[in-house]
């Protein structure tokens, strides 16, 4: 049997590889992706596996590598992308190479980095003192008529009477720049610490300046503090160095100035000289690393798994010789043999591998194969519990119930065609989307399932044609099978006519295909002729979904030879859910085809028969059923009963399906207990025969699933898997009732949209609708994108998960393995990748 139907059968096995072909062969098998490595050292600490010294030079590439990945994005060069086929894992001398080229591109990208930033600092400097000479020469010069000398500028800067007498005093000064923000709180720290005997000048730079170490643009200011002796001059600076301003030198005369502002200019011009050169080179080195740095993750990482799974490893005690246990598809045995010789070819060694099957007792791994269809909803199967070992796989069924059950709450051809259409266009650009690689979870997670979307919007789209329900309207294709006998007025005076079947507006003839379009305009009685319909197909679908679960437990009972199980528990089951619930759906039929609207060709005592008024109710027919209860005739001229004979019938059904409780719940307990006995009572005997001819056993025992178990434990878990199943049976039928309350609510929503918005827009008389109706439809189409397409689809999608994980999977489905993790660099550079992201 295919691995989508039952998971794949697995075989452990016990693998010899000798020393020098061990890294090949290993590589070989991460290629193939087919083999699931066991640690035979899980006592062993990490740091004293036998290869930790190759993980921790893997590591420090890896760290280099990211440095200079780093470096690579922060200057927004494109790495390009590995060309045709991922590149093999090379060998382990290759290693040395790798090492020795990472550590020549860091060294010489660090050292180009330093050189780089001293220089940016020296620029830095030099541009700073720029923008203070010219500031300072402002300051010293900005009063007309005032000397040449220190000592008058000063005078001018303190007073504002540029002639006042201030006597020979000669005030000290320095400049220097600070950030911009930092200027208030400097100032009022420089009045109240020097007790307001200090003058600052402050002027900003209109341009911002890169900071060298992070390269981030900042904006300074430009500062000269006059003061008068040593004792404040002290403290001034003391002030500047808490604030991390940077002081400079400044010359007092103006020749001096210009002087130095023109060394200045010089020094600026042979720094961008100089830096120009630096950050070609720079850019050189990170275009060469850029195009192999992609090959080169992929080389180490592929090179580290390796060494991480030869740690797994045990060496014999000749230390010659590498022993792995693994689990392996039982089918993927030749392959994996293959994929060993090639191994054993590339490193040159002349000892084959050696792979041998092992007997076990642990249950092995689960494997489904998948493709990228089968892969979104085996996924939403595993998101519930992975499957034993070789138990039924729900998957297969899952890509038709799955979508259908949605598309039965969902049910809105225009609605499904904009959900279909989204799925459609990931499924087409499927390539280039995967490509881009988007950092978002929730595109992830729209993306994964884009096949499981397409097939609801598909089916949406189905279910809405026989709904006939496309944005809350109708289409009218094969006309109507009701007439209109009404004039203009008496509709419009009469907001209460309902559509009934029993007049002559019907003209006994269905409509072709879905509901007909008549019921969209019966604002009286849709939702009760609704109702009914959905109510009923929800219970049709719940109780055939919840046999075919059940039927699905026989193929695991055959499977694993569980012959008790069959007549304990699947026959008594199937009775119970048929004899009670698909009898119900048996009456809804019966009823449909029974009974109609008019009396035809039967005569007026047949129609009181068969007509609609007298057709019995299915749940009151129901409840009387399980309580043994017959109603009185409250219609004399009706009968309460479909076909002859109904009260017996359906008072052995109980009767019967009653008593398949007991079985259930006691059945299994017997047989094992019975079991055990006679496995005792052999096991005594044989020990008497082996006695008298003088041997001390006899042969042993087949061993059975149940046999050590204790019998309490056996009816304890049996009594609580039937009061499930008694309990489950009803509850799990009225869930599925969600199926029309959705559908309902998702219609109403519908509705509602559209005579609030679009209908008023629609219904606008004058040129100014046609701006009214733009306004209104895009209101219109935001809430049905938003909350009928998004939200009611991630309500719908939610429900159905329900329906499946607990409604259907629980008759069959015990989800109690786990998942095969076979050692795949592909699995492994993918993770990588998105850890990355």
């Amino acid at each position: 049997m295919g691995s989508l139907f039952r998971s794949e059968e697995m075989t452990l096995c016990q693998l010899f590889l000798q020393s020098e072909a061990a890294y090949a062969c290993v590589s070989e098998l991460g290629e193939l992706g087919l083999v699931q490595f066991r640690d035979l050292n899980p006592d062993v600490n990490a740091f004293q596996r036998k290869f930790v010294n190759e993980v921790r030079r893997c590591d420090e590439m890896e760290r280099k590598l990211r440095y200079l990945e780093k470096e690579i994005r922060r200057d927004g060069i494109p790495m390009l992308e590995i060309p045709g086929e991922v590149p093999e894992a090379p060998q382990p001398r290759e290693m040395i190479d790798l090492e020795a080229t990472f550590e020549k591109l860091e060294n010489e990208l660090r050292e180009v980095n330093q050189n780089a930033e001293a220089l940016k600092r020296n620029y830095l400097e030099l541009t700073e003192l720029k923008h203070i000479l010219r500031k300072t020469q402002v300051f010293f010069d900005e009063h007309e008529g005032g000397a040449n000398t220190t000592e008058s500028m000063t005078r001018a800067l303190i007073s504002d009477d540029p002639n006042r007498h201030m006597g020979q005093v000669q005030l000290g000064f320095v400049a220097g720049v600070i950030l911009r923000e930092r200027i208030p709180a400097f100032e009022r720290m420089l009045w109240r610490a020097c007790r307001g005997n200090v003058f600052l000048r402050q002027a900003e730079i209109d341009t911002p300046l890169e900071d060298p170490s992070s390269s981030d643009q900042v904006y300074k200011s430009v500062f000269i503090i006059f003061f008068q002796g040593d004792q404040l001059k002290t403290r001034v600076k003391k002030i500047c160095e808490g604030f991390r301003a940077t002081l400079y030198p400044c010359p007092e005369a103006p020749a001096d100035r210009r002087e130095m502002a023109m060394g200045v200019m010089t020094r600026i011009e042979d720094l961008n000289t100089v830096l120009g050169q630096t950050q070609d080179h720079r850019h050189r080195v990170l275009v060469a690393a850029a195009k192999n740095i992609k090959n080169w993750f992929v080389k180490v990482r592929k090179i580290k798994a390796i060494y991480h799974t030869l740690n797994l490893f045990n060496l014999d005690v000749t230390q010659k010789c590498l022993i792995a246990e693994c689990w392996v598809p039982a089918l993927d045995m030749e392959t994996i043999q293959l994929a060993l010789r090639r191994g054993t070819e590339r490193s040159g060694s002349s000892v084959p591998p050696i792979l041998n099957r092992m007997d076990t007792s642990e249950p092995p791994p689960t494997y489904n194969r998948t493709n990228k269809f089968t892969s979104a909803f085996q996924h939403l199967i595993y998101a519930y519990g992975v499957a034993t070992y070789r138990e039924v796989n729900p998957a297969p069924y899952t890509i038709i119930t799955f979508p259908f059950l949605f598309a039965v709450m969902f049910g809105d051809l225009g609605h499904g065609a904009l959900m279909a259409a989204f799925g459609f266009w990931m499924c087409y650009k499927e390539k280039p989307l995967q490509a881009k690689r988007i950092d978002s979870e929730i595109w992830t997670i729209f993306f994964g399932g884009r096949y499981i979307i397409l097939l609801m919007g598909l089916f949406s789209m189905y279910t809405g044609i026989i709904y006939n329900d496309i944005f809350s309207k109708s289409l009218n294709i094969f006309g109507s099978s009701w007439v209109n006998n009404y004039n203009e007025s008496t509709l419009l005076t009469n907001k209460d006519l309902q559509l009934n079947p029993d007049s002559e507006d019907y003209l006994q003839t269905p409509y072709p295909f879905g509901i007909d379009p008549v019921w969209q305009l019966a604002e009286a009685n849709k939702i009760i002729f609704m109702n009914a319909y959905k109510m009923k197909i929800s219970i049709i679908i719940g109780v055939f979904h919840m046999l075919f679960g059940v039927c699905l437990s026989l193929w695991n009972h055959l499977y694993f030879k569980r012959r008790i199980s069959i007549y304990v528990e699947f026959v008594p089951q199937i009775f119970f859910l048929t004899l009670l619930f698909f009898y119900m759906v048996l009456l809804m039929f019966i009823k449909w085809t029974s009974y109609g609207p008019t009396p035809g060709h039967f005569g007026d005592e047949a129609y009181v028969k068969t007509s609609g008024f007298c057709a019995p109710s299915i749940l009151i027919t129901f409840i009387n059923m399980m309580l043994f209860k017959t109603d009185e005739n409250t219609r004399p001229q009706c009968d309460d009963t479909m076909y002859a004979g109904q009260i017996g019938l359906q008072k052995l059904f109980v009767i019967l399906a009653l008593m398949c409780v007991p079985v259930m719940l006691f059945g299994k307990p017997y047989f094992i207990r019975k079991e055990q006995k006679l496995r005792a009572a052999q096991g005594h005997q044989s020990i008497e025969a082996s006695a008298e001819n003088g041997t001390a056993g006899g042969a042993p025992v087949p061993a059975h699933d149940h046999g050590d178990e204790d019998i309490t434990e056996v009816f304890i878990h049996q009594a609580i898997h039937t009061i499930e199943y008694v309990l489950g049976s009803v509850s799990h039928t009225a869930s599925y009732l969600r199926l029309w309350a959705l559908s309902l609510a998702h219609a109403q929503l519908a509705e509602v949209a559209w005579n609030m918005l679009l209908r008023k827009g629609l219904m606008s008389p004058s040129y100014e609708g046609g701006i009214f109706l733009y306004i209104v439809f895009a209101g219109w189409a935001a809430i049905s994108v938003s909350i009928l397409v998004l939200m009611e689809g991630l309500s719908a999608f939610l429900h159905t998960l329900r329906l499946h994980w607990v409604e259907f999977q629980s008759k069959f489905y015990a989800g109690e393995g786990y998942l095969f993790m076979p050692f795949s660099f592909e699995i492994i550079l993918d993770s990588a990748g998105q850890a990355e992201e």
